[in-house]
């Protein structure tokens, strides 16, 4: 017989410590999962528009035969020489521009930070990193120094150095476009000659090319134009997380520093790499790479293993046989529209905005103050779930419902969302 809730949670905090974060006010016991649905303990099915990880569908059957078939073969570690990780990183590293053509494989996207910022002190000697105020890069010890909404509880090293993440909603300055990415730049160009007058000087910038985590502000192209003038005139070396833009989710391109018109000298790679099986890694060019492995002696022995590269090939060869980068786009436009459509009949949507499949609604409580709604945008998302559609929020003032499904998200599914979410938004009361 299946735990209770609440036998659960408390067998959780008795066996895994307190504080384990879960989502939602009723936390979901989720016990099987196919394509876009989940099914919890009780039988309840919930539309998953919010989990990223299973990229091209929960329990994928060509993902899990690579899986399973690797797995009853061989599964060892990249000290021994295996052709999986080689043919993997061949196929992964075309989708980029020339130059990032080689890689390191890791278990998860905080491993992949974590060797993205020591590649930056290999190729400049320095320590100092840039990272926006509202960003989110991963726990290890090294990358935690980033994060603004999860501080580490010993303090900052003092080698970082955060600037406002852009907020297209409420630009920096007070204008968007042209004047919004130079005054982003401007904050940059700040923080670069801060730490440039410390003893750590300026090694890196690292961000999220669609700034997820910051709310996944609408930027005009070529924003990150003027910043990437100002961090390469310091020489510094430009990080692109694309653990959560990346592998064709935001349905115009494969990676997301490409749709920004940003080039970086290495790319971080996570959760959606193996639809859920624990695969990440480091995408940068010959010469970074060179550096890195002549400065230190790196070994993940899991990372690279035979197992692993055949669930993230699996990965990459249904996105391909799918058709379902495109899928994203077109899937991804029509629930956008439709979610403009729902702000002409509720005033709580102050602003939409996204691309492919990662996208959303930022919720006010005035749309002429723009004031963040926070606690009613909390309050949606637990009735959405209540209604049998998980999705969650996020963004500066976590005011913004953050909707990411797989990509084999359709329009028949998006069209099940836009119906609750009216529903929902209808029924729950902007003051309660």
């Amino acid at each position: 017989m299946s735990r209770s809730i609440s036998q659960l949670l408390e067998d959780r905090a008795r066996l895994l410590g307190p504080n384990v974060s879960t989502f939602y006010d009723e936390p979901v016991h989720l016990t099987k999962g196919d394509g876009v649905w989940v099914w919890d303990a009780d039988g309840k099915k919930y539309l998953d528009c919010y989990n990223n990880v299973p990229h091209v569908g929960h329990c994928h059957a060509k993902v899990v035969e690579a899986i399973c078939k690797q797995s009853a073969t061989l599964n060892t570690h990249t000290r021994y020489l295996h052709e999986g990780i080689l043919d993997y990183v061949e196929k992964l590293t075309a989708t980029f521009e020339g130059h990032l053509s080689t890689a390191i494989l890791t278990c998860t996207g905080s491993e992949a930070n974590d060797i993205a910022l020591r590649m930056a002190e290999a190729r400049t000697h320095k320590r100092g990193v840039i990272a926006t105020d509202h960003t989110y890069h991963g726990n290890t010890s090294a990358v935690s120094q980033l994060s603004r909404t999860n501080p580490p509880t010993t303090g900052y090293g003092g080698h970082v150095r955060h600037v406002p993440a852009p907020d297209s909603y409420r630009p920096l300055g007070g204008e968007g476009g042209k004047a919004h990415a130079l005054a982003f730049a401007a904050e940059v160009k700040s923080a670069i000659g801060d730490l440039e007058a410390s003893e750590h000087g300026f090694s890196s910038i690292i961000i999220c090319p669609f700034f997820g985590n910051e709310g996944f502000p609408d930027l005009d192209k070529g924003f990150l134009e003027p910043t990437e003038k100002v961090v390469r005139e310091a020489g510094g070396i430009i990080i692109a997380d694309e653990v959560q833009p990346g592998f064709g989710r935001l349905g115009t391109h494969m990676w997301g520093h490409q749709k920004s018109e940003l080039t970086p000298d290495v790319v971080t790679l996570g959760k959606p790499m193996g639809n859920g099986h624990p695969v990440a890694g480091v995408v940068t060019s010959l010469e970074t790479m060179t550096t890195f492995r002549e400065s230190f002696r790196y070994f993940n022995t899991f990372g690279g293993n035979p197992v692993s590269c055949a669930a993230a090939m699996a990965v990459l060869n249904v996105m391909e046989e799918e058709g379902l980068m495109e899928q994203a786009r077109d899937v991804g436009d029509y629930a956008r529209a439709g979610l403009k459509e729902l702000a002409q009949r509720h005033e709580a949507i102050g602003d939409v905005r996204g691309s492919g499949l990662f996208f959303g609604a930022e919720m006010v409580l005035d749309r002429n103050t723009k004031e963040p709604a926070i606690d009613f945008t909390n309050r949606v998302a637990n009735e959405m779930r209540q209604r049998g559609v998980l999705l969650n929020k996020l963004g500066i003032h976590y005011n913004t419902l953050k909707i990411r499904p797989n990509l084999q998200f359709t329009r028949e599914n998006a069209d099940l969302l836009l119906s609750t979410l009216d529903t929902v938004l209808s029924t729950v009361p902007l003051h309660p």
